[in-house]
């Protein structure tokens, strides 16, 4: 059963609660973003424009499979008296929300534990892990393969010899944090099927018989996720998103015989 403390305490006390389990980890973001922004020219050299440099582990994994890249002329500009300094904050504060990000979930976890039943926190058992790692892996996948060959796309893309590549700092900023982002929210996608199962809302059944429409979706959320139009980086991410998808199904076939296993005859 639930803690009856937790339990019988009011409406504004939850709300209470909620607010310090929410501030810590918001905290925790901003000293983390705070030494970002302290260390922001490696940030911006080394992360940020890490892609486009030719040590970069994707790149020299082309040539070493002997599609080397070639290197394009390219300048970057600030167009606006504040935009590299309101950029940096930007940026700070999406990398403090990447490092920060398992403490949020956990403080979250920390919030809603007492109110579950035993056998609910079983169930739930190792969720901030998972929630965490799957959100480092999207990110990771975004920043290391998605964000690199967009990247390559645009600048080497010419619509005549005479048009020359100068990009705003801010749009590359922008690119590349929704990009990592939206791709760790979207590598979510095993969890939360995985909990629509927990309520009963959809079997491994019913995700086996919908494959084909999850192979169309997977298309076209590539299409939408991805900024660059070229083919080759909308498959970059719909295949893995039909790969998480065939992961959720065996999660949560998993789960169900499990359930099955502890019901009683």
């Amino acid at each position: 059963m639930p803690l009856d403390q937790e339990r019988d305490m009011p409406f504004w006390a939850h709300l209470e609660e909620l607010r310090w389990h929410l501030w810590r980890p918001i905290l925790v973001m901003i000293a983390l973003a705070g030494l970002a922004f302290w260390k922001i020219d490696w940030v911006v050299g080394r992360i940020l424009l890490g892609p486009l440099r030719p040590d970069f582990p994707t790149t020299r994994l082309l040539c070493r499979m002997g599609s080397c890249p070639p290197s394009w002329p390219l300048r970057l500009q600030a167009t606006h008296p504040s935009e590299q300094f309101v950029k940096a904050m930007v940026l700070a504060l999406a990398t403090g929300l990447v490092v920060g990000f398992p403490y949020l979930v956990w403080e979250l976890w920390r919030f809603i534990r007492p109110g579950l039943y035993r056998h609910e926190r079983q169930a739930l058992q190792g969720i901030v892990l998972w929630v965490s790692l799957l959100f480092f892996v999207g990110v990771a996948f975004g920043y290391g393969v998605l964000v690199p060959f967009m990247l390559r796309f645009f600048a080497s893309f010419h619509l005549a010899a005479e048009v020359e590549n100068i990009w705003r700092i801010g749009d590359v900023i922008g690119l590349v944090v929704q990009t990592c982002l939206a791709v760790g929210l979207v590598f979510q996608l095993p969890i939360l099927l995985w909990g629509l199962s927990k309520a009963g809302l959809v079997s491994s059944q019913a995700l086996r018989k919908g494959r084909r429409y999850a192979i169309a979706a997977a298309v076209i959320l590539g299409g939408v996720l991805t900024p660059s139009p070229d083919v080759l980086s909308q498959l970059l991410l719909a295949v893995p998103l039909w790969g998480l998808y065939e992961l959720s199904i065996w999660v949560v076939a998993l789960s169900e015989r499990r359930t099955r296993r502890y019901l009683p005859l």
